[in-house]
C-alpha cells in the first residue's frame, strides 16, 4: 500500500488514501488470454532488435541496455533538460507533509495538462478545508508519485462523485494573430447562359 497523500493548509494538516482513476475502473475491461498447449496462460515477453535477449514484463523498469549492449540499472540514469544539463532528482512527496496552495482561479485547471486523476479517500481532513472543497474551492500541492527527475503539480477538488487529485503540468497557449485582418472574399456574378447544351439530350 502506498504512504498516503499529507497536506498542510493554514498549519492543519489533512491526509488521503489514493487510488488511479483510469478506463479499466469507469468502464471495465475485457481480457484476451493465450494459453499454452497445458492451458496455463502465456506471458507476454519482447525480443531485443539483435535477438539475443528476451524482456518480459517488468523488467524493463529495472534498467535499460545501450547500443553495445550493456545494462545499465535505472538508479545510474540522470535525467538532462532540453540543453543536455543534468536535472536535480525530485523525491516523492507520499507520506511527507506538503504546503497546500489556494484557493486558486478555476482557469488554472484548464491550463493544466492533465496525465493522472486520483480518486482520494479522507483519512483526516481538517473541517476548514473540508468546507472549502464542498464550496466548490480548487487548490494546488506538489505531487510526486516517486523519486524521478520531473516534479509535477496536482489539483485538490471535489464534486458530487467525491474529492480527486488532478496531476500534470501547467501549460502556455500561444495565441497567434494577423497584424492586419484578410480582406473580404471578391465574389464576381456569373452570367447567366440560356443556351442549350445539346450533348445532355
Amino acid at each position: 500500500m502506498a504512504k498516503p497523500i499529507v497536506l498542510n493548509h493554514g498549519g492543519a494538516v489533512s491526509q488521503f488514501d489514493f487510488s488511479k482513476v483510469d478506463r479499466k475502473k469507469l468502464y471495465g475491461r475485457r481480457v484476451r488470454m493465450n494459453l499454452d498447449p497445458a492451458g496455463e496462460r502465456c506471458a507476454n515477453a519482447d525480443l531485443t532488435d539483435d535477438g539475443w535477449r528476451l524482456i518480459r514484463r517488468g523488467m524493463a523498469s529495472q534498467g535499460y541496455f545501450d547500443q553495445d549492449g550493456s545494462y545499465l540499472s535505472s538508479r545510474d540514469l540522470v535525467g538532462l533538460d532540453a540543453d543536455g544539463n543534468p536535472l536535480e532528482r525530485v523525491g516523492s512527496t507520499l507520506g511527507t507533509e506538503t504546503a497546500l496552495e489556494g484557493p486558486i482561479a478555476p482557469e488554472v485547471l484548464l491550463d493544466m495538462k492533465i496525465s493522472s486523476v486520483y480518486a482520494l479517500d479522507a483519512l483526516e481532513v481538517d473541517a476548514a478545508l473540508q468546507q472549502a472543497l464542498e464550496a466548490g474551492q480548487i487548490f494546488r500541492f506538489a505531487f510526486n508519485y516517486r523519486s524521478d527527475f520531473l516534479a509535477e503539480s496536482a489539483l485538490l477538488l471535489q464534486n458530487g462523485e467525491g474529492v480527486f487529485a488532478l496531476v500534470g503540468q501547467p501549460t502556455e497557449s500561444e495565441w497567434c494573430e494577423l497584424d492586419q485582418p484578410p480582406p473580404p472574399p471578391v465574389f464576381e456574378e456569373e452570367e447567366e447562359d440560356d443556351d442549350l447544351d445539346f450533348e445532355m439530350f
